[in-house]
């Protein structure tokens, strides 16, 4: 019975959402408090949907100062620099400039955190889209494909979760992954040269003059003559809060809230100055808390009811014995998918152990079906996730609507995910 109260609140979400029935909060919300009560749960549905909320209650707190911070850091003229670098590379040619966004996401990423590639990539390149007027949503999709692509990283969390809920080194779980990898990096580029491609083609339908026609008029930023010690004091400022972020030195949320507090008084001393710098900011930054809050409560209620555990035991069950030999190759075409209804934590901690151990049950590889699960499931899949707090901070700093997001980006995921596992299986990382 949890499962079908599972799989209809996963169903009734992506409806609302993908046919802009209601707003992603909205169904965030109400949907899984519906089904809970409708389940029986009573009382505890507000218990399960507060537990959620507690959980990403210091992800939200930490991404909304985040917001902050570098929204203040973009009026102080921080990235200018690197905005005119890309410009410079890029001139006015989309497809240069999509693959440059790529490469962006592809280096930012390699710290293995979601949010600080997005707070890095997306605020120093969405002026540049804007000034050319390409579309805001091949920007999220471009750094999504990029981030994601790269997350299964040995110090990504879906890596670092496999190998231990399989007793397994990490390493050894990776390196045969490694292939695969650079195959899901080259198939991201030559996705951006596609999206680039198709910017450019629309431009020019347009009317828009191209970096061929008119190469003098390449837009660059503009922004107000910044004195070079606050320059300077910025950027120790914003490496030293990325390394704590890297690092945990300290909660998440105080190093942002920490940042924010300090950069405010150095670039706006007066008190009023500081207040007209909040008020700038707060709305992106309350929706974006805000959510992330939701998404707790979406998270939260399927979790502690059990209806994530239910139904990745069911989709284990479903199976016909005959294809209990191919679940590795199951898995890695279903990974991308899942990542849509599960969790990190749920899918890695409760429905792997599940498929791995059937796998070695019928004589095959419990290992191999943990890499299959990382060429999608929490990796190329956790930037279109309702389930990713990360997901949110992309398109509400992108400001692209989600539906959007997931219609643009899910295909294209998938397709990088096919070429991944596709190598593997060629490579030996898991066997048909």
């Amino acid at each position: 019975m949890l499962t079908l109260f599972g799989i209809l609140t996963v169903v009734t979400l992506l409806v609302l959402v993908l046919a802009r029935i209601t707003s992603v909060l909205v169904a965030l919300v109400l949907v899984p408090l519906a089904t809970g009560l409708l389940a029986g749960l009573g009382s505890d549905v507000g218990v399960f949907a507060l537990s959620g909320v507690e959980s990403v209650a210091g992800t939200a707190t930490m991404l909304g100062f985040a917001v902050l911070y570098f929204g203040l850091m973009n009026d102080a003229g921080l990235f200018a620099p690197l905005i005119r670098a890309v410009v410079r590379f890029g001139g006015a040619d989309p497809v240069r400039i999509v693959m440059g966004t790529a490469v962006v996401g592809m280096l930012a990423h390699l710290d293995g955190s979601g949010a600080s590639t997005f707070l890095i990539a997306i605020p120093a390149l969405l002026p540049i889209y804007e000034r050319l007027g390409l579309d805001r949503s091949v920007l999220a999709a471009t750094v999504a494909l990029s981030a994601g692509t790269l997350n299964v990283v040995p110090w990504g969390g879906p890596t670092l979760r496999a190998a231990t809920v399989l007793q397994v080194d990490v390493l050894d779980l990776f390196r045969p992954l490694l292939p695969s990898l650079v195959a899901g990096l080259v198939t991201v580029l030559a996705l951006a040269a596609w999206l680039g491609r198709s910017e450019r083609r629309r431009l020019a339908a347009a009317g828009t003059p191209s970096v061929e026609t008119n190469p003098t008029t390449v837009p660059e930023p503009e922004s107000a003559p910044v004195p070079r010690w606050l320059f300077a004091f910025n950027v120790v400022l914003t490496v030293l809060a990325l390394v704590g972020l890297v690092q945990a030195v300290l909660p998440l949320p105080i190093i942002f809230m920490t940042a924010y507090a300090v950069a405010l008084v150095v670039n706006c001393p007066a008190p009023q100055a500081q207040r007209d710098q909040l008020v700038r900011h707060a709305g992106p930054a309350m929706t974006m808390v805000g959510l992330i809050l939701a998404a707790g409560v979406f998270a939260g209620i399927l979790r502690e009811s059990g209806m994530i555990t239910a139904m990745g035991q069911s989709l284990v069950d479903a199976l016909p014995a005959t294809l209990t030999g191919h679940l590795a190759t199951l898995t890695a075409l279903a990974a991308m998918p899942l990542s849509l209804a599960f969790d990190p934590d749920s899918f890695y901690f409760g429905v792997l152990p599940v498929i791995a151990s059937a796998a070695d049950i019928a004589g095959g590889s419990g290992v191999e079906v943990a890499r299959a699960a990382l060429l999608g499931q929490m990796t190329t899949g956790f930037p279109v996730s309702p389930l990713t707090p990360a997901t949110f901070l992309l398109i509400g700093m992108s400001g692209v609507d989600l539906a959007d997001h997931q219609r643009k980006t899910i295909p294209l995921a998938y397709l990088v995910t096919l070429v991944m596992s596709l190598v593997a299986l060629a490579t030996g990382a898991f066997s048909f």
